[in-house]
């Protein structure tokens, strides 16, 4: 199983959607690798810029609805060419969420107070996330503060999880 842990990408906008994630224009690509350059490339939100507003960062925390729009799996295989493995949010469009789940990353959804929180005490800072996946618990630092936050993901996400996705866990279990 991969690890969830890193740094931090705050994107602080409800309904962000996959043509926002990987524009249409590049569907035809036939590796994951050749999406790598376009992640977010025609996201249009105030002081972000898709060329730097990533780097390093292999967790992004956003608002609601994060994924909705056109059903891809471009989306989350953009995310994880670009080490991106964990998206955290109030919500998210049903087809994107099991996306993320299939290629073995994870989309958690937290409740709207909990995300003001880690907006207002994180967002700006060089914040990282540890995740324990046995606990269902995310730990946040930035700046000598840190907050533990649960979560909750089904039995059998986590199972996908942990198999590394979707084929390896058909190929484990059929």
């Amino acid at each position: 199983m991969i690890s969830f842990d890193g740094k931090v990408a705050f994107l602080d906008r409800s309904d962000i959607n996959t043509d926002e994630i990987i524009p249409a224009r590049y569907l035809t690509e036939i590796t994951k690798e050749a999406l790598k350059p376009y992640l977010m490339e025609d996201l249009k939100m105030e002081g972000f810029d898709p060329k730097t507003g990533f780097a390093g960062a292999s967790v992004v925390i956003s608002r609601a609805n994060f994924g909705c729009g056109s059903s891809r799996e471009h989306a989350p295989w953009a995310f994880e060419v670009n080490g991106i493995r964990l998206i955290i949010a109030e919500s998210f469009a049903r087809i994107f969420r099991q996306n993320m789940f299939n290629c073995g990353m994870m989309a958690v959804e937290l409740p709207a107070a909990t995300l003001d929180t880690l907006f207002a005490r994180f967002a700006g800072k060089e914040t990282h996330v540890t995740v324990d996946l046995a606990k269902n618990l995310f730990t946040f630092t930035a700046a000598g503060e840190s907050l533990e936050v649960p979560f909750a993901i089904s039995d059998f996400d986590r199972s996908l999880v942990m198999a590394g996705g979707w084929v390896d866990f058909a190929d484990r279990n059929y």
